[in-house]
């Protein structure tokens, strides 16, 4: 890519706001899957190609490898030279970027409707004729490790982050960044490129999403032109990555050039895919909104305005991931209180939550809050192919978002309790503390 994105935002919920749209699902005999969305309220079309291969299928050796292969999916190809690629969608009044997470790669392209056949054309190109070249493989590394430098190794929260997130995660694909350790990253070489490209970028590997002023007879025919011919490779294996048993309570001290003091809490909880019981992962997302939800949350309440323990805090759940999930908290401290007694702040918040029932009006509060951020935030055609893609590229329901304001109405106060009392244990959580370097913050 052109960029790269630690975080992904995702379009997850934007079915909530278009339940009624209809969505198409075909495959081609070489595996490629192929989803439509229709929604006819504007002529523009998205195309999305998403591919199962993120930075959690790297081995320790080639970390950041699945990023710079996306920047070198906008080189050369048979027919295209280096750059041609974003040239012509400009030219054609289109737009065109990409991104890397660690449990998948997206490339899109977004256009006024007419484009479609453009669209399909260019990306077929490049999953058929992708030319690697050595030359231009390691001029793209230096961009990529610039990138590296300026969003990473000169920004010292960034870097605290990533040195915490290697002990949050032990053991998985996820306890690297995805742009890759700077020192392992500088060594890569192109046949590595070359390789990664012929494991995870066949057709079969691949999830092809169609959002926008189209139809399914409209679309079928024109996949079928340029992708039917590609042959369809084999699908790599993925093993599952869990942090499973428990790897104990786990903590890690830095001290950087960061500006105020910081506190990292990480419990390594169960996500949507790899809950036993998906009834988990909404309770886990109830849980997130009692601490923080707004104004009227927990963290808000006792720690910023009650007590004046900190300057801000959150809590947040990630549970859309091929692996296990993560419940954060973070918080920074007021002048004068100290990392400890934050942290023993935030412990007695757990404690608790698995000691009282939230009152239901906390309940109800939570909830309405939850399903209005959601359907607000993501109701765009760029949002339903995020939504599509993620989802079949995990394995989960294509309906899942329809079904969910239902799950979420489900979760009783004592759910709540209950995924506080499994999962926010102290063998599954890890602390992290930063301190500024001596002079630093004054």
């Amino acid at each position: 890519m052109k960029k790269w994105i630690l975080g992904l935002t995702l379009g997850l919920w934007a079915g909530l706001a278009s339940a009624s749209l209809a969505t198409h699902s075909f495959t081609l005999d070489n595996g490629l899957k192929v989803l439509v969305r229709e929604d006819h309220r504007a002529p523009v079309v998205t195309v999305m190609v998403w591919f199962k291969a993120g930075s959690i299928d790297e081995a320790p050796f080639e970390t950041g490898l699945a990023h710079v292969l996306e920047h070198m999916m906008f080189k050369g190809t048979e027919k295209l030279q280096p750059g041609d690629f974003s040239k012509l969608v400009a030219r054609y009044g289109g737009s065109d970027n990409a991104f890397t997470s660690y449990d998948y790669t997206a490339y899109f392209q977004q256009y006024e409707v007419s484009r479609l056949p453009l669209a399909l054309e260019l990306e077929a190109e490049r999953l058929a004729n992708l030319q690697i070249d050595d030359d231009e493989f390691y001029r793209e590394l230096q961009v990529v490790l610039e990138e590296r430098r300026m969003r990473t190794d000169d920004n010292p929260n960034a870097l605290a982050w990533e040195k915490f997130q290697a002990v949050a995660r032990p053991g998985t694909g996820y306890a690297h960044p995805i742009i890759g350790w700077r020192s392992l990253l500088s060594q890569l070489q192109p046949e590595q490129a070359r390789s990664w490209f012929q494991r995870f970028y066949v057709p079969g590997n691949a999830t092809l999403v169609i959002a926008g002023d189209v139809t399914r007879k409209q679309v079928e025919p024109l996949v079928k032109k340029f992708f039917d011919d590609l042959p369809a490779g084999e699908t790599p294996p993925r093993p599952k990555q869990t942090v499973n048993p428990p790897a104990g309570e786990r903590r890690i001290d830095l001290t950087l050039p960061v500006k105020v003091p910081t506190l990292f809490m990480t419990y390594n909880v169960p996500s949507l895919v790899t809950a036993e019981d998906k009834r988990d992962f909404y309770a886990l997302t109830m849980l997130s909104g009692v601490l923080d939800g707004g104004m009227s949350a927990r963290i808000e309440t006792d720690l910023v305005r009650g007590q004046k323990l900190v300057a801000g805090a959150g809590a947040s759940y990630t549970g859309i991931q091929r692996g296990n999930g993560t419940f954060t908290l973070q918080a920074a401290p007021n002048p004068g209180i100290s990392l400890d007694e934050v942290e023993s702040a935030l412990r007695e918040q757990i404690k608790k939550l698995q000691t009282t029932l939230p009152s239901e009006e906390e309940m109800a509060r939570v909830r309405a809050g939850v399903l209005a951020g959601q359907v607000y935030e993501k109701d765009s055609v760029m949002g339903q192919a995020m939504e599509l893609g993620t989802l079949s590229t995990l394995g989960l329901d294509l309906a899942l978002s329809e079904k969910f304001g239902d799950e979420l109405a489900k979760v009783t106060a004592e759910d709540v309790q209950r995924v506080a009392q499994q999962w926010l244990v102290p063998e599954r959580l890890a602390v992290g503390h930063v301190q500024p370097e001596q002079g630093e913050g004054k």
